[in-house]
């Protein structure tokens, strides 16, 4: 298996049979508003173009994973990722609360249930709750899941979605002891309420809990997520977890 961070969420995964992309923001470079909405410097959105590799990867592609795309959510699924995934007719794997909206935007779509184990795309998928921050704040956001993929001869993928780390991720991660486990790590925080994902800290702490390798991605590409590769990766020097926790670049692949 590998896993080629493109930006933000959005990332590919390729196994031996099928390459699913999860969570497409497609736009370019500054196409979308600031999340920021009281800073003195507003940056649009996404703040870095997508890898020069993208295009070559998409065309590889053969499935989509979306962990939550409503209220606003345009870094999960923008316009012009929804665009992509009509004109090649992609099947869209997401939770039942998506997917009537996503087939109202035309796009093929396969609902994957919460409380039990999906058999699809030749192996298991299961869901996992997120919760996309606390407090008044938590009112306002679609939680959306995490996906646990197992495939045949494949490492178990848990890809955690937006979540601060709860103790449902937490259960997850022992009850299914991942071999890789891809978190969200950018701190993401609007100008008032608490954080919306893990930071820095918390995605370290998933590396405490787990036994196998972590992936942090949601970095250095949205102007309310402040973490940087550069501090986690200074944690994980300290730690020297290098060879079992990882900080993508855009376009880096990993192989595992």
């Amino acid at each position: 298996m590998k896993i080629t961070q493109l930006r933000n969420a959005t990332m590919i995964i390729h196994f031996e049979q099928q390459v699913i992309l999860v969570d497409p923001m497609l736009a370019p470079k500054g196409a979308i508003p600031s999340l920021k909405y009281v800073a003195k410097k507003r940056r649009r959105n996404p703040l870095v173009e997508l890898p020069e590799v993208t295009d070559e990867l998409l065309n590889q592609v053969t499935h989509c994973l979306i962990t939550h795309c409503q209220k606003g959510h345009f870094d999960h699924l923008d316009r012009a990722g929804a665009k992509w995934l009509r004109e090649h007719n992609i099947p869209v794997l997401c939770s039942e609360e998506d997917a009537q909206y996503l087939t109202n935007k035309g796009l093929n779509v396969t609902e994957l249930k919460r409380d039990t184990q999906n058999d699809i795309i030749g192996g298991t998928i299961n869901l996992i709750p997120c919760v996309h921050g606390e407090g008044f704040i938590g009112k306002f956001m679609a939680h959306g899941v995490g996906f646990v993929i197992k495939l045949p001869n494949e490492p178990c993928v848990y890809i955690a979605g937006d979540t601060i780390l709860t103790q449902q991720v937490r259960d997850c991660i022992k009850q299914h002891q991942p071999d890789v486990t891809v978190v969200p790590a950018g701190g993401a925080q609007f100008d008032l309420g608490s954080e919306l994902i893990m930071d820095g800290a918390q995605a370290i702490d998933v590396g405490h809990l787990n036994h196998g390798k972590v992936v942090a991605n949601h970095l250095e590409a949205l102007d309310h997520c402040p973490v940087t590769r550069q501090e986690i990766l200074t944690q994980v020097n300290q730690l020297n977890w290098q060879h079992r926790f990882f900080v993508p670049r855009d376009g880096e692949t990993l192989s595992f």
